[in-house]
């Protein structure tokens, strides 16, 4: 084996005891075949099947596997954002543990990375073994995130992907940003992105681990990631323009009914008192509103500058496996 791997395969699983001795096998016989020196890393989610006995058992069959399990569930996101830590490889290939993810890919999206030169590559399930009440929300899902995004791949949520070490190390993922991972590796610098039409095959065993809310769920974590992207680091330029802008529309509205009550009273013209308008009342909210907004753009500077800018990862690892003498 080379002191540099080739490759770094991280599974992330949750209750798919039955499915990984075959992807386990599947995928040595196609590493072994392409003569990669390579390590699998299995990052059980907190599963209460008999999933970490099978890596267990898998560890001690193949000296290349490694494994990792929560205590309890903390999601996909924080599987992989653990595999990223953790992974050495030259190029890192995540896959699904349900085995609808074809280990067959994997030489040529380590292709791409090392002979292409790509920095990241998406696996596009161009034809899909799903119902149609999984597949036209992800279609709308994969729309919207091209459009607010402005990275153009046609299937974000694929879990077959490869990546530039360089990439996955930068990447820092919270929440269920597991979907965005083009768009932020994008926002880092990592500007050659691609993607490559692979074999989506039919789960052979066990049930889908996930609802039609996760697309709800998607689209607010879009949101969310966007405005952190563009104001995260300033956010004195989103509160303070609008609580400006705010402020100023109130006091302007407020000088005019001050100006109005004087221009009819030097004219000798009715005129009722400022407090009994309405619109004064709207100034008021506005000029609150103005300055609250202000104060909240000014405490997050604060907070930024004083903050490291560094999270941190408080998951709770009960057991490792396979990780004697590394240090990692």
């Amino acid at each position: 084996m080379t002191d540099t791997l080739q490759l770094s395969i991280i599974i992330p699983l949750l209750n798919e005891d039955e499915s990984l001795p075959e992807l386990h096998d599947w995928i040595v016989r196609v590493v072994t075949e392409n003569r990669f020196s390579y390590e699998i890393l299995f990052i059980d989610d907190g599963s209460t099947d008999n999933s970490w006995e099978v890596i267990t058992q898998l560890a001690e069959r193949n000296p290349q596997v490694r494994g990792i399990r929560f205590n309890r569930n903390n999601g996909k996101t924080a599987a992989l954002q653990t595999g990223f830590q953790a992974c050495r490889g030259k190029v890192v290939i995540t896959m699904d543990a349900d085995l609808q993810d074809s280990p067959d890919e994997i030489p040529e999206l380590y292709r791409l990375i090392v002979e292409e030169k790509y920095d990241l590559v998406s696996g596009w399930k161009q034809k899909r073994y799903d119902p149609p009440s999984k597949t036209l929300p992800t279609k709308l899902f994969n729309a919207a995130t091209r459009w607010i995004s402005g990275v153009h791949l046609h299937d974000f949520n694929c879990g077959l992907k490869s990546y530039r070490q360089r990439v996955v190390k930068s990447l820092t993922l919270y929440g269920e940003m597991h979907r965005y991972i083009p768009v932020v590796a994008n926002w880092n610098g990592f500007r050659k992105i691609g993607e490559k039409a692979v074999q989506h095959q039919a789960r052979k065993y066990g049930t889908t681990k996930f609802g039609l809310e996760r697309f709800i769920n998607g689209f607010l974590d879009l949101l969310v990631i966007t405005f952190v992207h563009k104001f995260g680091k300033r956010p004195m330029h989103f509160f303070g323009s609008f609580g400006t802008l705010s402020f100023f529309v109130g006091s302007l509205i407020t000088v005019f009914l001050i100006g109005e009550k004087i221009y009819n009273i030097a004219n000798r013209l009715k005129y009722r008192n400022v407090t009994d308008n309405p619109l004064f009342f709207l100034a008021l909210v506005a000029i609150i509103l103005g300055v609250q907004l202000f104060l909240a753009g000014f405490l997050g500077e604060l907070l930024i500058r004083q903050s490291s800018g560094n999270k941190t990862n408080d998951l709770l690892i009960a057991e490792k496996i396979g990780f004697e003498g590394l240090n990692v």
